[in-house]
């Protein structure tokens, strides 16, 4: 009887112990070597570099404090675009702590008369890492931007429009511009030589 049971498990246990190389070790390894291979920056998380040093990730906003550079979404990921602890405030509308903080966020984007603040200034996204924002967010901020640099405001709104990624085939996701890319392209725009 004994005998029976190690022989019906046998096949059980080695196709168990089969699957598990296969599917827990060498399929990964084959998907990240292809990922390493065909899809290298994305692979390796988006990340952008500047002078041998990583500065950014295209994938994950940051914090620009300063009214030199645009400013993105508000984050509640930990204390700021923290990946760790990527999430939503997952407060409500009746919350008094989220009231707080959109006052606090309007008042750091004052409303131009007849202009309204746009939402994605004010308001986190839900994994509080979002690094885009509307083009019409980042047109908010050019006057404030072009008097921190001392450049003509069109100036600075042609940056925004260059940085301006359209929908896929014209019709698939929203306009969006990335805000490290933008703030990028506004420090190269105005490198002394």
């Amino acid at each position: 009887m004994l005998t029976d049971l190690k022989t019906a498990l046998r096949p059980a246990i080695a196709l168990t112990i089969a699957f598990a190389l296969l599917l827990g070790l060498a399929y990964p390894l084959a998907l990240t070597g292809i990922g390493q291979v065909l899809f290298t920056s994305q692979a390796n998380g988006s990340l952008i570099t500047e002078k041998g040093k990583v500065i950014g990730s295209e994938l994950i906003g940051q914090s620009f404090a300063t009214d030199r550079y645009f400013h993105g979404r508000p984050s509640a990921a930990g204390k700021g675009y923290d990946a760790s602890v990527s999430s939503g405030s997952n407060l409500g509308p009746t919350s008094q702590a989220l009231a707080d903080r959109v006052k606090a966020d309007v008042a750091a984007n004052p409303p131009s008369p007849g202009k309204l603040v746009p939402a994605d200034l004010v308001t986190t996204s839900a994994s509080g890492l979002d690094p885009d924002l509307s083009p019409e967010a980042a047109f908010y901020q050019v006057d404030r931007v072009a008097r921190a640099r001392g450049l003509a405001p069109d100036a600075v709104r042609a940056l925004v429009e260059a940085q301006t990624d359209h929908p896929l085939l014209g019709f698939l996701g929203e306009p969006r511009v990335n805000v490290l890319a933008l703030n990028r392209a506004l420090d190269r725009a105005t490198a002394h030589p």
